[in-house]
């Protein structure tokens, strides 16, 4: 309702083109997904193969996707989003997911990468959480929250490599026991190191995950 109310006192723009009524306009949403994302989500380097990670990259999940690049259309979505409470582009953001991923066994359960509390009472909504629910109902799987944060607030912006891996190591804890035979998929908003997807994956293979895969919205090169 309050989405509804804003729209009709301050519409929103598109973040591609500018054209009023929606935060991604769907001529502008197929030039996203319409160019492929040929890098390696852990590492940046080109890619050969269809498995979303390079022969050079050891890590703990078997399959990933990456929309596109954080920059330019994507970069202004998802920071219209995160710090300037646009609440209603998660539903673009899964629309993203929904259009860019392939068809997914039905074994297959959405965790979202869990926010942590300091923002998400800065931001008034837990922004992965609501990309995930939205996403995992267009596609009909099931979501599982059970994957948490460990720590109360944290800032990656401008941070470094090793800042970024030491918040990671000790970042996730997972409440429950989880299933073997279930393929887990983590959706995150910007893969930067990697370093929250490979100890969010270790945690939950920790706790019995056998199969985990890992998708972003957008990847961006830590400078």
């Amino acid at each position: 309702m309050i989405d509804g109310l804003l729209q009709i006192i301050a519409p929103h723009h598109c973040c591609g083109c500018g054209k009023i009524g929606t935060l991604l306009c769907q001529n502008c949403k197929y030039d996203i997904i319409s160019e492929p994302f040929v890098l390696c989500i852990a590492c940046g380097t080109a890619l050969s193969g269809k498995s979303g990670i390079c022969a050079g990259c050891t890590v703990p999940y078997s399959r990933a996707w990456c929309v596109g690049q954080r920059q330019e259309v994507l970069e202004r979505l998802i920071d219209s989003y995160k710090f300037s409470n646009a609440r209603s582009a998660f539903k673009s953001l899964a629309g993203l997911f929904d259009e860019y991923l392939p068809t997914m066994p039905a074994n297959v359960v959405v965790v979202p990468i869990p926010t942590v509390n300091a923002h998400i009472r800065q931001r008034g909504y837990d922004h992965m959480a609501l990309i995930a629910r939205c996403f995992a109902k267009q596609r009909k799987l099931k979501i599982d929250t059970s994957l948490l944060s460990r720590i109360t607030t944290t800032r990656q912006r401008d941070a470094g490599r090793r800042v970024r891996t030491a918040q990671a190591k000790v970042a996730f804890a997972c409440n429950k026991q989880l299933d073997p035979d279930t393929i887990y998929l983590l959706l995150d908003d910007v893969v930067t190191t990697g370093a929250t997807l490979k100890y969010a994956t270790k945690t939950l293979k920790g706790n019995g995950a056998q199969t985990v895969w890992v998708t972003s919205i957008s990847r961006q090169t830590l400078d």
